[in-house]
């Protein structure tokens, strides 16, 4: 196999978004977050009152890693945790008015960085780049699962 480098380039690439992302937001006014609790506001505007175990699987954040952040986020007012009626063992995710009210101004900013991903990308250049991504990403929760 030859030498390849796609995995240093995908390191190189969340790390310098992560900076480019965190400075939109802030220059956005939207300094009440970063952007890996972002990623937790995004997946819970579009369904709240999660389970954890659930929130760490669409986020991508070790269990441990959330939670420490849920707590943060939940002292700053942003989220509840909640004891799941069925099982109070679980606990779900809610998010609290305040979190509600930055969807729009977040999503202006996500677009924002979309548009700075794909600049000069032709349509069917993003779809053949997304589909090889979530190819690798299949490659890695598999083997994860077998680890």
């Amino acid at each position: 196999m030859r030498s390849t480098k796609g995995g240093f380039l995908i390191t190189q690439i969340k790390q310098v978004q992560g900076r480019i992302f965190d400075a939109l937001l802030q220059k956005a006014g939207i300094e009440e977050f970063n952007g890996a609790q972002g990623r937790i506001l995004y997946v819970l505007w579009q369904e709240d009152g999660l389970p954890v175990v659930e929130l760490a699987k669409r986020t991508g954040l070790a269990k441990t890693t959330l939670t420490s952040m849920l707590e943060r986020m939940d002292a700053k007012g942003f989220l509840e945790r909640v004891p799941d009626r069925k099982d109070r063992r679980m606990l779900r995710i809610f998010l609290t008015p305040k979190a509600q009210g930055l969807s729009d101004r977040y999503n202006q900013v996500s677009d924002k960085m979309n548009r700075i991903f794909y600049q000069d990308f032709s349509e069917e250049e993003i779809i053949v780049f997304e589909d090889a991504l979530e190819k690798i990403l299949d490659n890695l929760v598999q083997k994860e699962k077998e680890t």
